[in-house]
């Protein structure tokens, strides 16, 4: 039976770290799998997206409205899911996405007013699962960080050069927005929330991990 699990959040809370662990955990557990990663940055379909993040449209994440992006977005997975995955997918082995359709909701919905954030989700979801036809999300992981936090380890992985920041990451403002989307989307969605901090402190990673694992073995 095919699954598609996703692993999500601001830029800077462990996606990759997290992703690459959980890999760990399938190749131990002899679980066929295949991992992806959203955009797809080596594929022509990602082209309005690195256009769009690199400023192109407007230097302000906001230059571009929520709709518009989305659908960006949504071209390249799915581009990425007739290419790359769809067989595995319909075979019968287990999707591991780092980033998906989900990302519409963090980071495209700070963008429309409040009262119309169900709205934005619904047709975020009838567009890609049900027009477009990628695949809904089994499972969807959430790693919770405050924003402050992961912009500290964001500008350590970029040793302190803030030009290499994108439209997203450089606005401290737009991230505690999207941090706001975020958990509404996963309250509304069903998605499993996991806090990467406890207090003012950064959990361990494998703390982390053993969280994301009993989400996974819960939904699995």
């Amino acid at each position: 039976m095919s699954k598609l699990i996703i692993i999500e959040g601001l830029d800077g809370c462990g996606k990759s770290t997290q992703t690459a662990l959980l890999e760990q955990y399938f190749k131990n557990q002899k679980i066929d799998y295949k991992k992806i990663k959203l955009p797809d940055y080596d594929s022509p379909s990602s082209t309005l997206v690195k256009m769009y993040l690199n400023g192109e449209f407007g230097k302000s994440a906001n230059d571009v409205n929520a709709y518009a992006a989305g659908a960006f977005y949504a071209v390249d997975r799915y581009a990425s899911f007739m290419l790359n995955w769809k067989s595995d997918y319909e075979n019968g082995t287990l999707i591991l996405a780092d980033r998906y359709a989900t990302s519409n909701s963090i980071y495209q919905m700070e963008k429309i007013s409040r009262e119309m954030w169900d709205e934005y989700l619904d047709w975020s979801a009838d567009f890609e699962y049900d027009k477009i036809g990628i695949p809904k999300p089994d499972t969807v992981i959430y790693l919770d960080m405050p924003v402050e936090i992961s912009q500290r380890l964001m500008s350590e992985r970029y040793n302190g050069d803030e030009s290499k920041k994108d439209v997203h990451e450089v606005n401290v403002d737009f991230l505690k927005k999207c941090r706001v989307a975020a958990l509404y989307s996963a309250e509304r969605q069903g998605w499993n929330v996991i806090s990467c901090v406890d207090g003012d402190n950064l959990r361990s990673i494998e703390d982390i991990h053993n969280d994301v694992i009993k989400c996974i073995k819960k939904d699995l």
